[in-house]
């Protein structure tokens, strides 16, 4: 008689998640080879125990191999497909590209573009590699995108990178000023702390600066809804008032700061009246914003994009941190200008000089002495470290594109989505000789372009650490072993790099050969001895007794510090912080009468940066199931355009088309569309056709918040809805080749086990719908049923198993289709004839998901609010926000007002 089968023990791992930069701990459970569970870890600092609903949604993503990159792929020229090789073909192959370029054109015809998702022992490594063997400062990393304008003011303003806050100010600050933030849905985690502090204490204040009304912005005091760009004419206005009306520190200006007095000669022009007029703002409520700031006990400032993806970002940036040290509003609990990181090692990556302007520890490329300590550190000479800045982002793919970068190795990041004026970037590397690809997911809209792919290792595979956006540095371990063949990111760039010692003998000799990543730990600690982020006192088995830590932690120290410059001693030369004259200047791309609309782009609250794992999971897309152009409905009005249309999105750059939904969070004459979209998902790379390569010229940050953009209807007459139940992710990538043939396509993931493709073209594509037929596996037989009526144009084939609606594809005209998609999604066994499945009228009507983690629909949530229930009473009948949370602000506004027709 066989035995029941015992179930594999389930082991906890203790580890980091791998979204934001807030750097929630998380506890794994796995069964010795796959993720089964996760929770939020009690014990880490950063989030006590929460999770929104990416990190809990995180094992979904890990559970399934379909799409990851598990073997080196080779090709030999661009006009074959890569073909599996073993990985000495695959390294040696990169290491000898690599040097024979090096060697006829120099060390800077190579770059490196990396990425903040990779841990610091990874970004170390490639660190070294490019600045210490080959000799090249052309590293960059899509923190530039995100960070580095931030990066750049507090240097000038502080003299040190990295925030001078922490977590706990969240809970002390009795005002706070979120500028350029969603905070809501980009940081939930924090955001419950911030909640939960006001609901104690109703005499805070929130303040909100953002163009939309957000749902951050919607549970402010007050939300300065401004005119896109106009930031630093707000703050200027608000220091102008803070002055006049005696609300600065002159004590803690004179004791610790420089600069004040040139500030003062410039924002004496920005009159509350004058700043409020270029603002769109009331004067009014400009005033109130200073009153409060400048009579608070401790203001806290929390800022993210909005500030730092603009051509002047830096000056943004500035403008806030003038207004904290006018009042003295720094080094003290509650209180501070505190940077709020997108990726999860961001600082990271910084602070071990991962970026083409950095060395190791903070340092300066530019700075010889420090060029000299970085040598020594490695043991090699000062002259084989170039004291010429790489090329940052934007210019590093122009240089590609130029030809004057001949080799490009891309790491854990997918450019051809998340840089601006993408088309460019495709360009450049169709024009490069040679491009490499390291990635955990070998369906990113870069992979295509790679000469060489390398399987990395994902979330719940690595080993190493991550720094969060207070500082706090977080061990990340493996719960289980990698799949396939993929490796560790650090140890394929260490492999690359014996094989390239030994390709340029000139080059400095035996820098590698790590043995794990706590080595290549010890060593990066070595390097900041006496620096701002000093961790020379902080390993690997202090991590594990004490758990995260912040920094600075230097040796002989008891712990790390929390806040910095409590002593108002500054890490410039002089120890004074500098304030910096920050003129108004206007969006590099003013609207105009060809381009009339500002168009703003931003994050979703389900989905994170490209969708490469969170576009894995169903359940995430169920709260916004497509990517839409938000427009306020005035606008549509007076442009005859309907809700669901199909527009076209046009600036100087490219064009999209995505249906338009009606938002009143915008004002008139700004339209919306989520960053998150790409050609894995759409027919083009996403709301990046349209962005402006535009950067900041102190930071090179590019100005991805804003374009001008013209908004038109899509005259597309031929549509397509198509579902199919099945495993979505193999259903997924067979569907996706399809979509870049038509003007209008799109996939979403309808359920757990069912996708959505819609699509819409002048005419059908030759041969398109066999291709879909093949894709879904929707072929004529017992169970398939099939309309046809050519001379209109029209194709409806539906399918059957087990009695359910399994599968349909309408075509020519849609019209009820999506109540089908309906049907399909519920699986409830079909009743009637099963030809009624052509009646136009059939199905149910669409209801999104507004609470993920207990799956709570919109018409619940509303039909309960319009008899008077408010949130307590939706938490205890529904369950709605009671994991999580990230639902709350929405279902408080939801109770505030109706819905938008």
């Amino acid at each position: 008689m066989n035995q029941p089968l015992t179930p594999p023990p389930i082991t906890q791992t203790r580890s980091t998640c791998c979204y934001c930069g807030v750097g929630c701990g998380v506890l794994i459970d796995s069964d010795g080879t796959r993720i089964t569970g996760i929770q939020g870890d009690p014990d880490h600092p950063a989030n006590r125990g929460r999770l929104c609903t990416k990190g809990l949604t995180l094992p979904l993503t890990a559970q399934q191999q379909t799409g990851r990159a598990l073997y080196p792929e080779l090709r030999l020229n661009r006009h074959m497909p890569r073909q599996r090789v073993d990985w000495d073909t695959a390294l040696d192959t990169v290491a000898q590209r690599f040097a024979d370029i090096i060697q006829r054109h120099g060390p800077d015809a190579v770059a490196l573009y990396v990425s903040g998702q990779l841990l610091t022992e990874d970004y170390y490594v490639f660190n070294k590699l490019a600045k210490g063997l080959i000799g090249t400062n052309n590293i960059d990393t899509n923190s530039r995108l995100c960070m580095s304008s931030a990066v750049a003011a507090y240097k000038l303003a502080l003299g040190a990178d990295g925030p001078p806050t922490c977590y706990d100010d969240l809970e002390l600050a009795d005002c706070v000023l979120f500028a350029g933030s969603n905070m809501a849905w980009a940081h939930p985690v924090l955001y419950r702390r911030l909640e939960a502090a006001k609901a104690a204490d109703a005499q805070i204040k929130w303040i909100v600066v953002d163009p939309r009304r957000t749902d951050t912005a919607a549970q402010a005091d007050l939300h300065l809804q401004i005119q896109p760009g106009t930031d630093v004419a707000l703050f200027n206005g608000m220091l102008h008032h803070l002055i006049w009306e005696g609300l600065i520190d002159p004590a803690y200006i004179d004791a610790h700061t420089a600069g004040f007095a040139e500030l003062k000669r410039l924002v004496r022009d920005y009159t509350p009246r004058m700043a409020a007029e270029i603002c769109g703002v009331l004067e009014a409520d400009l005033i109130t914003a200073a009153e409060w700031m400048g009579r608070s006990s401790a203001a806290l400032s929390l800022y993210c994009m909005g500030l730092n993806q603009s051509a002047h970002g830096t000056d943004k940036n500035l403008a806030l941190i003038n207004l904290h040290l006018a009042t003295g509003q720094i080094g003290k609990p509650g209180a501070g200008p505190f940077s709020l990181t997108g990726q999860p090692n961001a600082m990271g990556g910084r602070e071990v000089g991962g970026m083409a302007n950095m060395l190791a520890a903070h340092r300066d490329i530019t700075n010889a002495e420090h060029r000299a300590e970085v040598a020594a550190l490695w043991g090699i000479a000062p002259a084989q470290l170039s004291p010429n800045p790489g090329l940052p982002a934007v210019a590093l793919f122009e240089a590609v594109r130029a030809g004057q970068i001949k080799a490009i190795w891309v790491v854990c990041t997918n450019p051809v989505h998340s840089m601006p004026d993408i088309d460019k970037v495709r360009a450049a590397l169709q024009q490069a000789e040679f491009v490499v690809v390291q990635e955990a997911y070998g369906n990113t809209d870069t992979v295509p372009f790679a000469d060489v792919l390398l399987p990395a290792t994902s979330w719940g595979e690595k080993s190493g650490t991550v720094t969060n956006s207070e500082r706090r540095i977080s061990r990340v371990r493996p719960a289980i072993a990698a799949p396939g063949e993929a490796r560790a990111d650090w140890q394929i760039a260490d492999a690359v790099a014996q094989r390239l010692q030994n390709l340029l003998p000139s080059r400095p000799q035996g820098l590698f050969g790590f043995a794990d990543a706590e080595t290549i730990f010890n060593e990066h600690r070595s390097l900041t001895t006496d620096r701002d982020l000093d961790i020379s006192g902080l390993d690997y088995p202090l991590l594990e007794q004490l758990g995260p830590q912040q920094w600075p932690w230097p040796s002989g120290a008891s712990g790390g510090q929390a806040r910095r410059y409590s002593d108002g001693v500054f890490a410039t030369a002089d120890g004074r912080a500098r304030f910096h004259a920050t003129p108004y200047r206007p969006v590099a791309e003013p609207t105009n009468s060809r381009y009339p609309f500002h168009l703003l782009t931003g994050r979703l609250r389900d989905q994170w940066h490209g969708m490469s794992r969170t576009g894995r999971v169903p359940a995430l897309w169920a709260h916004t199931p497509q990517a839409t152009l938000s427009m306020h409905p005035m606008d549509a009005e007076r442009r005859g355009l309907q809700a669901g249309q199909l527009v076209k999105i046009s600036s100087k750059r490219g064009q999209l088309i995505l249906p338009l939904a009606f938002s009143d969070e915008v004002t008139t004459g700004t339209v919306f569309a989520a960053m998150h979209w790409n050609a894995q998902f759409l027919h083009c790379g996403g709301i990046n056709e349209t962005t402006l390569g535009s950067v900041d010229p102190q930071s090179a940050q590019p100005e991805l918040k804003h374009a001008a953009v013209r908004i038109e209807a899509a005259n597309l007459p031929w549509r397509v809805t198509a579902a199919r139940r099945g495993n979505v992710l193999a259903l997924h990538a067979a569907l996706q080749p399809l979509l870049a043939e038509c003007a209008y396509a799109a996939i979403s993931m309808a359920g757990d086990d069912v996708i959505q493709l819609t699509a819409a073209a002048t005419q059908p594509p030759a041969g398109w719908l066999e291709r879909l037929f093949d894709a879904l596996d929707l072929h004529p037989g017992a169970d398939v049923l099939e309309y046809r009526d050519a001379r209109r144009g029209l194709l409806k084939r539906a399918a059957w198993h087990d009695g359910t609606l399994a599968g349909l594809i309408w075509a020519g005209d849609v019209t009820g289709a999506d109540g089908l998609v309906q049907q399909l999604v519920q699986a409830q066994a079909w009743q009637g004839p099963r030809i009624k499945v052509f009646n136009s009228q059939a199905g149910a009507v669409a209801d999104r998901v507004v609470c993920n983690c207990k799956q709570v629909k919109e018409s619940a949530i509303r039909q309960l609010s319009a008899q008077g229930a408010d949130l307590a009473r939706l938490k205890n009948d529904l369950g709605c926000g009671t994991v999580c949370g990230s639902c709350v602000p929405e279902i408080k506004r939801m109770c505030a007002t109706p819905a938008l027709a």
